[in-house]
């Protein structure tokens, strides 16, 4: 997502159905965070998500980060414009792993649609392991592959049909490179993670909760 016109467009798409679905989740997972609790948001790209779950809760204080320089300068520009907000979110360009972020420095661990654009997604894992505190909260989502070919292209039919063509190609591609299931809950049973729940929530999406 390094490209500006990529950025651009993954900016101004409608993610708001899968946004929303993310907030929900984590509503229902942990509805009444500790006051002052620290965040930490992986591959959190333009902040969508990032700036809607620091309005959901006031009290958190949250560091987003992402590989992206051109995603987070579209981040760092909705920031600008909701000065309520700039004192509890930090945004930071990093690529996972990173030794700059603390061990056991978190009570919340956010991830949307990181986890399929990462070579060795082992690194997901390791990152929350590092970077959760004793009963963390949680909450990554990401495309669940589909069966075959043409469930990928019935997908991007219904979900992109009209979306620019690179938002179309991203789609696709990053459909063929999610995980099932069952992968996931392979990767979570090598890291000790294998109490953390996976649920398929939606025709395209899964997600992986709970408590550390």
């Amino acid at each position: 997502m390094d490209d500006p016109a990529q950025a651009h467009a993954y900016a101004e798409a409608d993610f708001s159905e899968a946004n929303g679905l993310f907030l929900d989740r984590f509503a229902r997972l942990d509805p009444s965070p500790p006051t002052g609790a620290r965040v930490l948001d992986l591959g959190c790209g333009p902040g969508d998500i990032t700036l809607a779950f620091a309005r959901r809760y006031p009290d958190c204080h949250i560091t987003a980060i992402d590989g992206a320089e051109a995603m987070l300068s579209h981040a760092r520009c909705a920031l600008e414009g909701d000065p309520d907000l700039r004192g509890r979110i930090r945004l930071e360009c990093l690529r996972l792993p990173s030794s700059s972020l603390p061990r056991e420095g978190f009570d919340i661990l956010l991830s949307n649609s990181l986890l399929h654009h990462l070579s060795d997604p082992d690194v997901m894992w390791r990152t929350l392991r590092h970077c959760a505190r004793p009963g963390a909260t949680v909450l990554v989502m990401d495309l669940a592959r589909p069966a075959d070919a043409d469930a990928v292209d019935a997908l991007v039919a219904t979900y992109a049909a009209d979306a620019p063509e690179v938002l179309r190609n991203d789609f696709r591609n990053s459909l063929f490179a999610a995980y099932e299931p069952a992968e996931v809950e392979a990767q979570l049973r090598r890291h000790g993670l294998g109490h953390l729940r996976v649920q398929e929530i939606s025709d395209r999406h899964l997600s992986v909760e709970g408590r550390l």
